[in-house]
């Protein structure tokens, strides 16, 4: 069955390949796949263009002429049945086996190949695309009719009228307010008055404070110490007064003027410093 026999549809080309290659293919030896390896050079029966197109949730692979266009077999891929229609070769990524039918309900097996690994695999890549396309149509189409069918049994309540009767009340509980504390602080477990304060740790003064520190011995060789020990301070100091011509008030006070009074004596004094 082709696309053509559908009215009012569209057809989107997913992929295009230049070339590939159909092989007559034997029959299956075993049960797990087809092998590609036992294919025969001489078993290729036509070289072509490749293209694959889709139509709602229906997709078909067309072997057409280069050329002219004409088809010269295709296969179809039902919704959800790829690996019926297309399968893979056990030991090569770049060979496919198709199912073609004729549209009787007769169906024969043929080998695809590609020239590029790139190739085969978009060839892959579109297939899964279009797979998801369906699924993903399907989703919301079952999601719009379950939504559909929860708005036709959508109840509304009518409209209430929460107003106050004649004769009736509201009553209001509010909680005491806290007579002890300052408001906002009692709530929180704080109060105004002032907490003692606790008394300050004295720590033991370091031993020996007590005693005053004796001088530290000096050094062995200061000159100064030697001097000091030997005398010699107290004859410099004896020296320096008798060299010193203030160091002796008596001569200065036999020169200055007898006071005439007792009660004058500490002016008269004044005087004579101030004239010395």
């Amino acid at each position: 069955m082709s696309f053509e026999d559908e009215e009012e549809s569209f057809e989107h080309t997913l992929l295009v390949v230049r070339e590939v290659s159909v092989y007559k293919i034997p029959p299956r030896s075993t049960s797990g796949g087809y092998k590609c390896g036992e294919w025969l050079q001489s078993d290729k029966i036509w070289t072509g263009r490749l293209r694959v197109v889709s139509c709602k949730d229906r997709c078909e692979i067309r072997l057409e002429d280069p050329n002219s266009g004409e088809l010269f077999a295709s296969c179809s891929v039902p919704p959800g049945q790829r690996e019926t229609s297309v399968e893979t070769v056990l030991d090569s990524s770049r060979y496919f086996v198709l199912k073609i039918e004729d549209g009787t309900g007769k169906h024969a097996f043929i080998g695809l190949g590609f020239a590029e690994r790139n190739e085969a695999f978009d060839f892959n890549v579109a297939l899964s695309d279009h797979d998801k396309y369906v699924k993903r149509e399907s989703d919301n189409d079952a999601a719009g009719s379950t939504a559909g069918g929860d708005d036709s049994h959508i109840e509304v309540d009518p409209v209430v009228n929460h107003r106050l009767k004649e004769g009736e009340t509201i009553r209001i509980n509010v909680k005491p307010k806290p007579t002890s504390g300052t408001g906002m602080l009692s709530a929180a477990g704080l109060s105004g008055a002032a907490k003692p304060k606790s008394p300050a740790l004295s720590l033991a003064p370091p031993p020996g404070s007590g005693k005053p520190r004796s001088p530290l011995p000096p050094p062995p060789n200061d000159p100064v110490a030697a001097r000091i020990n030997s005398g010699g301070v107290k004859q410099d100091n004896v020296s320096r007064k008798k060299s010193d011509p203030l160091s002796d008030l008596s001569q200065i006070e036999r020169n200055l003027p007898p006071t005439t009074g007792s009660g004058s004596s500490t002016k008269t004094n004044a005087v004579g410093w101030a004239a010395f």
